[in-house]
C-alpha cells in the first residue's frame, strides 16, 4: 500500500508540475525579470553598487548634461522608492536646481521653456509657446521655410497665472496655421541680442500610406532617470518625429505648496526636444493642482496656461480633451480627470468624434489616456475601470488600433482582448480575446520622483503579453495602412535595444478575419 501511494503521489505531483508548466507558457504573457535581477537603482534590496561590466550603456559621467558634483552611487537618490520627509511633506529626488538641464539662457529677459505642439486638426499649424520671467518680451515670431526666400511675422498672446505664493513668469503662446505640409520650418523669438532661432518639420499631408514615427513618453518628471529617458529618446536611431505625451509632466505637486518654480524647470529641462518637435500633450493627475487649502480651486491651473492644445480645431470645448490628424494616424486625446459620463460635454464629443474618423485617409486610430484601462500591476489597478466600461464598446466597434497609457510606472503591453459582453446577469466579466479589439501599452515609466512600481499581479493575468517594471520609451513606427511597428526601450540598454516590441496589424486595413491568435502565443504581429 505505501508503494502504491508513494506512486500516486508521484503521479499526482507530475501532473501538477505539468499543469503549471501549461499555465506558465499559455495563461499569461511574459514578466521580465530585469530588474529584479540586475543591481543599481530603484531596485529591490539589497542595493547593489554597480561595478565594471554591470554598468549599463549610459553617458559618460563627463558629460556636460551631468555637474560634477553629481551624486555617487550610494547617495539615497539610489535608494529603492526612498521617501524623505520633512514635516511630513514628501522631497522628491529630482535633479537638483542648479544643475545644467536647468541651466537659464544667457540674457536679462530671454525666451525660455520654449516648446511646440500642434496648432489645427490637420497638422499643417504649430503653436509655439515659450516664457520670459521678468517682463513681456517682444511677442512676435518670425519664421520662414527651409527654401523660404522671406520671413512671415506672427504674435503671441501673453499671460500670467498666479499660484498661492508664486508668480509665473510671461507665458507666451503663438497659433501659426498657414504652414505647407512635410516642410522645414525655423523660427525666432526674442528681441535683439537675446532672440533665439529654433526649427521643426512639418508632418506629410494626412493620407493612408504616409510613414511617419512617433515617440511615446510618460510620466516623466525631472530626475536623473527622466534626464536618462529624454536622453535615450533624442538618441534612438528610430528618430521619433513627434512626442505623444502620455500626462504628468513635472510633478511640481510633490512639493509643499505645490511649488510652481518646478514647472520652470521642467519647460527648460524638455526645451532641448519640445523646442524643436512637437508634443502632444495629455494630462495626468499630476497636472490637476486642486489645493482647496491653500486656496487653490481652479483644477489644472499650470498645466493650462503654460501648455496649450488645438482642442478648438476639433469642436471640443475643453484643451483636456481633442483630437488630431497626424500623417497616416488619427489621434483622440481623452482627460481620466474630466467628467466623462452620459450627457457630460466629453461623453458627447467624443461620440461625434469615433463617427467621424475617415480610416481611408488616416487609418490608423490611436487614443491617448493617462490611466490604463488593462494593466496587471498591484498600485492604481482597476482605477481606470468606470472609464473602460464606458468608452471599451466604442473602441471594439471603432476598432482602435492601440491605446496608450501612463500613470502605471513600469511598462506593459496587452493582447488584443475586450470585455464589454457583462450584462447583470449573464456573469460574463473576464476578458477575451477580440481581433477588433485595440492593444493596450501602458508607458508610465518616464523616470519620475515616485520610483518603480514592481508589485505585480500574480499569476500573470492572460491579458498580459509582456510586463516590466523599467524606465525608458517608446516608438511606433507606421510603415502603411496595414502595418505598423512598436518597441520599447529600456534606459538601462543602448538606446539602440529594444526590450519589447511587436508588428501591428491595422484593425480596419490589415485585421486578419476569423483567426483568434488566442491567449498566450506571442506572434510577431498583432
Amino acid at each position: 500500500m505505501s508503494s502504491r501511494s508513494d506512486l500516486t503521489i508521484m503521479r499526482v505531483c507530475f501532473i501538477t508540475f505539468l499543469l503549471g508548466v501549461l499555465v506558465e507558457l499559455c495563461d499569461g504573457g511574459i514578466t521580465s525579470g530585469y530588474v529584479r535581477s540586475r543591481r543599481g537603482r530603484r531596485l529591490d534590496p539589497p542595493l547593489g553598487i554597480l561595478r565594471g561590466s554591470d554598468l549599463p550603456d549610459d553617458m559618460p559621467l563627463d558629460s556636460d548634461v551631468f555637474l560634477p558634483d553629481d551624486r555617487p552611487l550610494h547617495s539615497d537618490v539610489f535608494l529603492p522608492d526612498q521617501k524623505k520627509k520633512d514635516s511630513d511633506v514628501f522631497v522628491p529626488d529630482d535633479m537638483p536646481l542648479d544643475s545644467d538641464v536647468f541651466k537659464v539662457p544667457p540674457g536679462p529677459n530671454t525666451p525660455q521653456q520654449v516648446h511646440i505642439t500642434q496648432g489645427n486638426h490637420e497638422g499643417n499649424g504649430v503653436i509655439i509657446s515659450w516664457v520670459t520671467p521678468s517682463a513681456p518680451c517682444s511677442n512676435t515670431v518670425r519664421y520662414w521655410s527651409e527654401n523660404g526666400k522671406s520671413k512671415k511675422l506672427a504674435e503671441a498672446t501673453i499671460n500670467t497665472y498666479r499660484f498661492f505664493n508664486y508668480t509665473s513668469g510671461y507665458i507666451h503662446h503663438c497659433l501659426i496655421d498657414d504652414l505647407e505640409f512635410d516642410m522645414k520650418y525655423y523660427y525666432e523669438i526674442g528681441s535683439w541680442k537675446w532672440r533665439r532661432r529654433f526649427w521643426f518639420f512639418t508632418p506629410p499631408k494626412p493620407g493612408p500610406d504616409v510613414p511617419y514615427t512617433f515617440g511615446l513618453i510618460g510620466d516623466l518628471g525631472q530626475t536623473y532617470d527622466s534626464n536618462r529617458t529624454l536622453s535615450h529618446y533624442e538618441m534612438n536611431p528610430g528618430k521619433g518625429q513627434a512626442v505623444l505625451f502620455l500626462g504628468d509632466l513635472s510633478y511640481a505637486d510633490l512639493y509643499k505648496f505645490h511649488d510652481n518654480n518646478r514647472w520652470d524647470t521642467w519647460g527648460r529641462f524638455v526645451e532641448r526636444s519640445a523646442a524643436y518637435q512637437p508634443w502632444i500633450w495629455t494630462a495626468g493627475n499630476h497636472e490637476i493642482d486642486f489645493v482647496p487649502d491653500i486656496g487653490e480651486t481652479e483644477p489644472f491651473k499650470p498645466f493650462t496656461n503654460r501648455y496649450h492644445t488645438p482642442y478648438k480645431a476639433s469642436g471640443s470645448i475643453s484643451p483636456l480633451w481633442y483630437s488630431i490628424k497626424r500623417a497616416s494616424a488619427y489621434i483622440i486625446v481623452m482627460s481620466c480627470y474630466s467628467s466623462y459620463g452620459v450627457y457630460t460635454p466629453q461623453y458627447k464629443w467624443l461620440r461625434k468624434e469615433f463617427q467621424r474618423v475617415n480610416r481611408t485617409e488616416t487609418p490608423w486610430l490611436i487614443v491617448l489616456v493617462h490611466c490604463p484601462f488593462y494593466h496587471s500591476y498591484e498600485r492604481h489597478y482597476m482605477e481606470g475601470e468606470t472609464m473602460r466600461v464606458m468608452y471599451e464598446p466604442w473602441f471594439v466597434k471603432s476598432k482602435v488600433d492601440v491605446v496608450f497609457a501612463g500613470h502605471v510606472h513600469a511598462y506593459e503591453r496587452s493582447e488584443r482582448v475586450s470585455n464589454i459582453a457583462y450584462n447583470i446577469v449573464n456573469g460574463l466579466c473576464e476578458p477575451i480575446s477580440d481581433e477588433s479589439a485595440p492593444v493596450y501599452i501602458t508607458i508610465g515609466d518616464g523616470g519620475n520622483a515616485e520610483g518603480l512600481l514592481t508589485e505585480m499581479m500574480e499569476p500573470q493575468p492572460s491579458y498580459s503579453a509582456f510586463r516590466e517594471a523599467s524606465f525608458g520609451h517608446g516608438l511606433l513606427d507606421i510603415k502603411n495602412r496595414t502595418h505598423a511597428y512598436f518597441s520599447w526601450n529600456r534606459n538601462e540598454d543602448g538606446s539602440s535595444k529594444e526590450a519589447d516590441s511587436v508588428w501591428l496589424l491595422n484593425r480596419y486595413w490589415g485585421a486578419p478575419k476569423n483567426i483568434s491568435l488566442g491567449f498566450g502565443c506571442h506572434p510577431n504581429t498583432n
